[in-house]
């Protein structure tokens, strides 16, 4: 297949993006690089014949009206998105546009391809969520394909406006979507804002580690290369019209996840005390929720998928990435906003 992957240059999306081509798919990375992105995430494989790169936005009609036309794609994979809720808390309005309106713009891009072309039973729009449209789990209990939707940051809010999007296009106009809702992502090429690079990279400068509040909130952890593979199988096999619920089967509390880091780079990057002294808890995130935990029960008995990285074996990965590419991260730690603390309220 020949894939339009948005947001190809992000995290996610530039995992998808190397798994796709080496299973022999040609991609088009459509990306319009902001503050997340990172070309180099994609170096290993940007001169590959199979691989095209559209420096474009995805509000923007005529560019995509373009690429569409001159790519001619079988399937869209979304991720292009605003994705960090501390910023969603400091400035919603971004989010907005970009979540929303981007995704309502690609929609209506895609869906005059499609219609254009005959309505090709092939066509596939693949929308790539979070679990965060659900909302906060108690300590019991999963979020399923049929968990009602409780956004609460203006991020969660946005993806659980554009998954609604979605699906409108798909019962109102007939258009092949697919929709999938993934837990806490984490791995090689991390952008340095999220928590677990910003624990291994504030350890290895000697920095406070901020937990926020007691620690005590809890995620279900999927590794990166886990969901890339777990995408193209929904692409594939999933069923038009279907949503799909992905996680890691790997929850943690959070002070638990930061100790568990703190205990590699003891091991890996030994100094004259322990990392996990640099532990600071900081004033909490408003409307931070409680608990997040996926019942992927759905793609494992209807597509075949199960993730295969626990996150023992995943944190190991990954801190020993960080450790061996500093190069990568440091040349992103003077972005915008990088190592400061944000969504203050």
């Amino acid at each position: 297949m020949k894939l339009l992957v948005t947001g190809g240059a992000g995290f996610i999306g530039s995992a998808v993006v190397r798994l796709a081509l080496a299973q022999g798919h040609a991609v088009v990375n459509l990306d319009a690089l902001t503050y997340a992105a990172c070309l180099d995430n994609l170096a290993g494989v940007s001169d590959q014949p199979d691989y095209a790169f559209e420096h474009a936005d995805i509000r923007d009609e005529q560019a995509l009206a373009r690429i569409f036309s001159d790519h001619t794609p079988d399937a869209v994979l979304h991720l292009a998105a605003e994705s960090h809720v501390d910023r969603s808390i400091d400035g919603p309005g971004a989010f907005i546009d970009t979540n929303v309106t981007g995704t309502y713009t690609l929609l209506q891009a895609a869906r005059a391809y499609w219609e254009g072309r005959g309505r090709p039973d092939g066509f596939r729009f693949h929308h790539v969520s979070t679990d965060e449209v659900y909302g906060s789990l108690g300590a019991e209990g999963y979020f399923t394909e049929e968990t009602p939707y409780a956004p609460n940051s203006p991020y969660s809010a946005s993806k659980a406006a554009s998954d609604h999007l979605v699906r409108a296009w798909g019962e109102t106009y007939g258009m092949p979507v697919l929709l999938s809702n993934c837990s806490n992502n984490y791995g090689p090429y991390h952008f340095p804002e999220k928590l677990i690079p910003v624990v291994i990279l504030n350890a290895l400068s000697g920095k406070p580690i901020p937990i926020y509040g007691t620690g005590e909130n809890i995620r279900d952890w999927l590794y990166v290369e886990d969901h890339a593979e777990a995408l193209l199988t929904v692409l594939t096999k999933g069923a038009v019209g279907r949503s799909y619920n992905i996680g890691g089967n790997a929850e943690a509390r959070n002070i638990d996840l930061v100790r568990q880091i703190c205990a590699l780079l003891d091991e890996l990057r030994p100094v004259r005390h322990a990392y996990a002294d640099l532990i600071t808890f900081v004033a909490d995130r408003p409307g931070h929720d409680a608990r997040y935990a996926i019942d992927a029960s759905r793609i494992r008995t209807e597509l075949g998928w199960q993730p295969s990285v626990t996150l023992e074996e995943g944190l190991r990965h990954t801190v020993a990435w960080y450790l061996d590419n500093p190069a990568w991260w440091q040349a992103l730690q003077a972005r915008d906003g990088v190592g400061k603390r944000l969504g203050r309220a």
